[in-house]
């Protein structure tokens, strides 16, 4: 289809000062109020052009850029809106929109011209990307047959002949004249819901899965097309605009052809009302537009003008706002927004091109250089080995000021065993003995802790040791008691700490592989680290915890199996701490009992007990069954030197097996001796590239590049652009 005319100057510059009030309006309801004011039209263009050459770039396929997106129902009238916009002819039918989506880049210049390009889709190979971005044109508007020029891109999008009814390439057409706005728009596929014999159910799924991708960004200004032609119930458009934008902050309502609603009628009055925002209510209201219709279909763009204006001067549409009116209005207007959207949106895309280049050089530093030879590969797993040693040194010291231990909990290893040693120890306290013996009566308490020892009186416990002091009977003098009675006493009191201990080395071994994982994953590409855990570090862990096992069992055996050892003094200091306490408690009982009875008259001041009487109670204190006090003094015996074990055990559980047998080889388990000594075959096995490693490193390449430029641009749009750029760029 042969291109219209370019709009002359006079009728765009007329209508652009028509609304310069209802641009003023837009600005006060922008979030960049006393922003926007103050760029001037250079400024404008600047920094719209830093955006288009930021996306020409490929910056969108890494950072969601601030953009309109042109999206509606089909037939809606978004290639008329978009004809009326930019003075350029669309193809007639709807191949164009329901293909794949178009950049449309409008720019003011002295002169006029066209620029039309390819952008690839990112999963198109290198040789695909190279043939598209081949395709170009450029000349001028009179010379175009738009037409014929989306259907060579379809061809070499392969949408011709094939199965392929959608593309994620996208034209990007860039239209430059005396009389066009600066502004930038997204034209996506028109939405629907009945397949026919070109378009089926599955490819209006297809279409509708891509626009709300586009709706979904933050970012992203809706210019949601609603034909007056059609119920407004039925159209899509504004439902899933809604539903990506619950509040309307970023969508901007058009209204389409509202020249075919007939006057005076309801759905007149509806459209009216829904432009002055009383029915779906936008932040940034509605705005209605007039279409060609089929009988004028070859006027001029300056006789579509006229006519649109001849139409809102009367009739209901005149109770709206100049600036709510026509596509000369609508160009400012949606200038105004994109511009206000840029700055309002420019530092957290600066943030995000920031963290895409950390991590873009991350994903490097893991990858390392090419190593194509023995020793590149040798050299790339040093460097693995002394980063990754630095690291467990750090984590085994608890110095977490590397970037490192930032994200999670799990890399803070010395803070992991800590704790878990912490609760170990309250564990082991309130848990580890057997049996609670208690003088007092035993009380049942529902909901009580299954972990809870069994409580039993020291009456009850002692009938049972005598049972078993009868059973194991010496040469002991009555009143004794066998020595080995308190080891078989204490070896049932202890039975708990050894699943106690498993669990604690447990917990402290998954705490050790999870740290070395992370760490491991972090200075180390992917197939390496699983190279390196699998032939190296997995056996080293391996090893260690059998060390570790070890050494926990060597500390156990003498409390499980042994007799009791220990030259502690706090031995004896416990003994007689538990008999001095039974027997204060022995004497209270007997003071109350005396001082209750008969032998002291009530009522008789001064009255002089029988002194003899009291001394004689007091000191008949003795124990006639001579096994009794056996058995009580092996009793206490067993208490004091489990407090003691328990203690002792305690603290070697944690310094010689957990510190010494866990935590002080970690260092060593990649150390670079280990590497230095590898066969040649060992280190090609490990890391030696796979080609999945070479796209990956050329892909982060690719990106890193693209976001260097980008933060290059954004800072100096910061440094030279206007105030309210350099504002936000301070930071």
């Amino acid at each position: 289809m042969a291109a219209t005319n370019t709009p002359s100057n006079g009728a765009s510059t007329g209508s652009a000062s028509g609304t310069s009030s209802s641009a003023a309006n837009d600005d006060a309801q922008s979030p960049e109020r006393g922003k926007g004011n103050l760029l001037q039209s250079q400024d404008h263009r600047g920094l719209l052009d830093v955006v288009d050459r930021l996306r020409s770039q490929g910056l969108s396929r890494y950072v969601d850029l601030p953009q309109i997106i042109v999206c509606g129902d089909q037939s809606s009238g978004k290639s008329s809106a978009l004809e009326a916009i930019s003075g350029m002819s669309f193809p007639a039918k709807d191949n164009l929109c329901t293909r794949f989506a178009t950049e449309l880049i409008l720019r003011r210049t002295p002169t006029t011209g066209i620029d039309i390009s390819i952008r690839p889709g990112s999963e198109r190979t290198e040789e695909e990307k190279k043939t598209l971005t081949g395709c170009k044109y450029t000349g001028t508007l009179e010379e175009l047959d738009l037409g014929q020029v989306v259907e060579q891109a379809k061809n070499l999008m392969g949408l011709n002949g094939t199965n392929k009814v959608f593309s994620t390439d996208i034209l990007r057409v860039e239209v430059s004249g005396p009389s066009q706005p600066h502004l930038t728009m997204v034209d996506l596929p028109g939405l629907f819901l009945a397949g026919n014999k070109d378009q089926s159910e599955q490819d209006a799924a297809l279409v509708k899965a891509l626009v709300l991708s586009y709706m979904k960004n933050p970012r992203t200004i809706i210019l949601a097309v609603v034909s007056a032609k059609n119920d407004f119930a039925l159209q899509q458009v504004t439902r899933h605009a809604r539903a990506q934008d619950p509040e309307g902050l970023r969508t901007l309502g058009l209204i389409t052809k509202p020249d075919t609603l007939d006057q005076g009628s309801d759905s007149e009055r509806f459209y009216v009302e829904l432009a002055q925002n009383k029915d779906v209510q936008f932040r940034l209201g509605w705005h209605a537009l007039r279409n060609r219709n089929f009988a004028e279909r070859d006027e001029s763009t300056i006789a579509r003008d006229a006519a649109e204006a001849e139409f809102f001067a009367k009739g209901v549409w005149r109770c709206l706002k100049p600036s709510q009116l026509g596509v000369a209005a609508l160009r400012v207007r949606l200038s105004h927004v994109l511009r206000d959207q840029i700055l309002w949106q420019l530092p957290s895309v600066l943030e995000d091109v920031r963290a895409g280049i950390a991590e873009c050089r991350h994903t490097l530093d893991k990858l390392g250089t090419s190593r194509g030879t023995i020793a590149e590969q040798r050299r790339y797993l040093l460097k693995i080995s002394a980063r990754f040693s630095e690291l467990v040194k750090e984590a085994v010291d608890g110095v977490y000021t590397d970037a490192f231990f930032k994200p999670s909990k799990d890399r803070r290893l010395r803070a992991a065993i800590q704790n878990t040693l912490s609760d170990f120890a309250r564990d082991m306290r309130l848990h580890g003995h057997a049996t609670t013996i208690t003088d007092g009566p035993i009380v049942r308490l529902n909901g009580e802790d299954d972990r809870k020892p069994r409580a039993i009186s020291r009456a009850s416990y002692i009938l049972q040791v005598k049972a078993l002091m009868m059973e194991s009977r010496g040469r002991e003098l009555p009143g004794t008691y066998n020595p080995l009675i308190v080891a078989e006493l204490f070896s049932n009191q202890c039975k708990p700490w050894q699943g106690m201990v498993r669990t604690l080395l447990e917990r402290a071994f998954q705490s050790t592989v999870k740290m070395i994982e992370c760490a491991l994953h972090h200075v180390a590409d992917g197939e390496t680290t699983e190279c390196l855990l699998r032939a190296i570090i997995s056996p080293a862990l391996e090893s260690i915890k059998r060390g570790l096992k070890n050494k926990a069992d060597e500390i156990l055996e003498p409390h499980l199996s042994g007799h009791p050892i220990t030259y502690n003094h706090y031995l004896t200091d416990n003994v007689q701490k538990a008999q001095a306490d039974r027997r204060r408690h022995q004497m209270e009982n007997r003071l109350k009992a005396f001082f209750s009875s008969d032998r002291i008259p009530t009522g008789v001041a001064n009255h002089k007990f029988d002194m003899h009487s009291l001394l004689n109670d007091l000191a008949t204190n003795t124990e006639p069954d001579m096994d009794t006090y056996s058995c009580s003094m092996a009793v206490d015996t067993m208490e004091a030197y489990y407090k003691v074990a328990l203690k002792s055990l305690v603290d070697s559980v944690s310094t010689l097996a957990v510190e010494r047998c866990l935590l002080q080889k970690l260092s060593a388990i990649l150390s670079p001796e280990i590497v230095c000594e590898l066969t040649d075959d060992a280190v090609q096995r490990i890391a030696a590239e796979s080609p999945e490693s070479v796209a990956e490193r050329v892909q982060a390449a690719e990106k890193l590049a693209v976001l260097e430029d980008a933060m290059f641009e954004l800072k100096r749009l910061g440094m030279h652009g206007t105030q309210a750029a350099s504002d936000d760029f301070a930071a």
